[in-house]
């Protein structure tokens, strides 16, 4: 990520407080984050601010596209670029296949698929101003899962949005490919995160996995750090799958 101005969407916590510090480990000279929750945006960029970097916060809805835009402009106000975009914010809500409500459809639609369409817009549109870097105007990367490809009847409302985050990386890449923009999607299966262990999920991601347990999520933050980095030059519309083998179990 060197030099890189790097943005994370749901970056207050998780995989995307993970992906900011390990982008600023890269080298990335620019930080920004969009979060719903102001103080875990501003904790989640404690690493920056401890080298020096310049950091942008901002909170917004990303159901809301208005919202997504301010949000977009507050940051690029701050940081004059934004090399590349990373969309880390979604829910992941379970319930029996027959049981889906409607307010659980809409809030995983609005949250998973809608909002990271949202600041896709607002990034293609700064980026589409800004002079290229060795061919490239930016990078937009998109947290997939591998849900998308398999059957999962315990949460399929969740599986059906990635499989739409999916269709969606590859329109926009068709569609920007001439702006020198490259948009892809990393696709990860179970990872062992706080949550996963809080939640008692890391039996089943072991069980689930041929490697015997879930990913680390340094082991998946490495590959969307790739694709959104500077050695990814050419690649895009691409879904890279990061599944220890779930894929094909």
């Amino acid at each position: 990520m060197k030099d890189l101005s790097v943005l994370i969407v749901g970056g207050g916590a998780g995989l995307g407080a993970l992906l900011a510090k390990m982008a600023v480990d890269a080298g990335a000279a620019k930080i920004g984050i969009i979060d719903i929750n102001k103080e875990a945006a501003e904790g989640a960029l404690e690493p920056a601010k401890a080298k020096g970097l310049a950091t942008a916060a901002a909170t917004c809805d990303i159901q809301v596209g208005p919202q997504c835009h301010a949000a977009f402009d507050a940051i690029v106000a701050k940081l004059g670029r934004v090399d590349t975009l990373i969309n880390c914010a979604a829910i992941y809500p379970r319930r029996p296949l027959l049981e889906i409500t409607d307010a659980e459809w809409d809030a995983s639609n609005g949250i998973n698929i809608k909002g990271t369409y949202h600041m896709m817009v607002a990034a293609v549109r700064h980026m589409q101003a800004q002079e290229p870097k060795a061919q490239v105007r930016g990078r937009i990367v998109n947290l997939t899962s591998v849900d998308a490809f398999k059957a999962h009847p315990q949460n399929a409302h969740y599986a059906a949005t990635k499989a739409a985050v999916v269709s969606l990386t590859r329109s926009f890449a068709h569609h920007v490919a001439k702006d020198g923009i490259l948009v892809n999607s990393v696709a990860p299966a179970g990872m062992a995160t706080e949550k996963a262990k809080a939640l008692g999920f890391l039996e089943e991601l072991a069980k689930a996995s041929p490697l015997g347990r879930g990913a680390e999520p340094t082991e998946i933050a490495e590959w969307v750090l790739m694709t959104g980095g500077p050695k990814n030059t050419y690649m895009t519309g691409e879904n890279v799958i990061v599944s220890g083998g779930y894929i094909y179990a």
